[in-house]
């Protein structure tokens, strides 16, 4: 009987000391062993696009650089059509002088002399640098008369010796009494050329 008894006590004993450093253990984990549960980290999502105002920066880029070859491609159009105006003004005034000219030369074929304007016809050379180096007479026709006149010139280009090495004709149609007209007599010699103008004839028809 009293085996009995004292088993048993040994046995509560065992169990009160197990129950008891189950605790423990159990304790010991909650506080230094386990591992915090990991915090969930949010999902990236995509902007609401359609809350944007403007376009893209892409778009933007595209808009400006389209912008930009535009005025580019104008402003080489509006250039062109300049130098193309430019180059069929100066046809224009070199095709009047050649017809002027002409005009002049058919005038002064059969005229005696030095003919009946020489007074009213002055010449003065132009600077070199203002003609891509070639030699240049500034002719001024004034009409001294009453009525309108037409006038034909003849300039001869003589070198050191007195000898005519060329000769340009120039003249003006339809001059009123009292108006002026410049045309210009151009040398074709060589710009190293010795060369002086003189006036040969002047005729007023």
């Amino acid at each position: 009987m009293l085996r009995e008894q004292s088993g048993r006590r040994r046995r509560a004993v065992v169990a009160a000391l197990g129950c008891a450093l189950a605790a423990v253990v159990l304790t010991a984990c909650g506080d230094d062993g386990t591992a915090p549960s990991p915090t969930p980290t949010p999902t990236p999502t995509s902007p609401d696009t359609a809350s944007f105002s403007g376009l893209p920066p892409s778009a933007l880029a595209s808009q400006a650089a389209s912008a930009i070859a535009s005025a580019r491609a104008s402003a080489s159009a509006a250039a062109s059509s300049a130098s193309a105006r430019a180059s069929q003004f100066e046809a224009s005034v070199e095709a009047e002088a050649a017809r002027a000219s002409a005009a002049a030369e058919k005038v002064l074929k059969d005229v005696k002399g030095r003919g009946n304007a020489v007074s009213e016809v002055g010449m003065t050379g132009l600077p070199r640098n203002e003609t891509s180096g070639l030699l240049a007479v500034l002719v001024t026709i004034t009409n001294k008369t009453d009525d309108t006149a037409s006038y034909a010139v003849q300039v001869d280009f003589e070198d050191s010796s007195g000898k005519v090495v060329e000769t340009k004709f120039v003249g003006v149609e339809d001059l009123g009494p009292g108006e002026k007209e410049q045309p210009i007599a151009f040398s074709r010699q060589p710009a190293d050329a010795q060369l002086t103008p003189r006036l040969a004839k002047a005729q007023r028809y």
